[in-house]
């Protein structure tokens, strides 16, 4: 089915075009939100995401059945990475002071947190944390990988992970204090 599309876009096809779109759009929004806080801004990165991947799409070439997922899911990461460069929202906090009474993360347990939920927690997080995050857990970098792409040592990305893990167990643990 992708692999149809993708040829039919190369023909000027709209509809095919309009296709891809619909089919990919939700889950490409949520990458977008795992970096990106406003709405507004998700909406900037999301279109400059589509452009690059309408006019790269020419070059794309298959590797397997989710291939094309992941390599626009990848455009929407460098996009998303690279308008939080660009607006210098992204500040590297080595700042304890998030981390007072903070559980550790092992005792903390995802029962009765939503998907939701946990995304919005991850939101919360300050910039750096939560950048280091994605690229780490969801995006599966290794922290050399991530320092280069941030532009930061390997030492900060580690630390902005271990702050980040951390934070969001403190911020799991509150939620589930006020749920009972």
């Amino acid at each position: 089915m992708d692999e149809q599309l993708v040829e039919r876009i190369r023909q000027n096809d709209q509809r095919a075009m309009s296709l891809l779109y619909q089919r990919y759009v939700g889950i490409l929004t949520s990458v977008c939100y795992r970096y990106v806080v406003h709405e507004n801004d998700v909406k900037d990165v999301l279109q400059n995401s589509f452009v690059k991947i309408f006019t790269s799409l020419p070059s794309f070439e298959f590797r397997g059945e989710d291939s094309l997922k992941a390599w626009m899911t990848r455009i929407v990461v460098n996009e998303s990475l690279n308008f939080l460069q660009s607006r210098k929202k992204m500040l590297f906090v080595d700042d304890e002071k998030y981390l007072h009474d903070v559980p550790d993360e092992k005792e903390v347990s995802l029962d009765r947190i939503s998907d939701d939920e946990l995304h919005q927690l991850i939101r919360e997080l300050p910039d750096g944390y939560r950048t280091v995050l994605n690229l780490y857990v969801f995006e599966g970098l290794p922290h050399r990988q991530i320092a280069k792409i941030l532009s930061i040592k390997e030492s900060t990305s580690a630390s902005q992970f271990y702050y980040a893990k951390h934070l969001l167990a403190k911020k799991i643990k509150n939620l589930k204090n006020k749920k009972e």
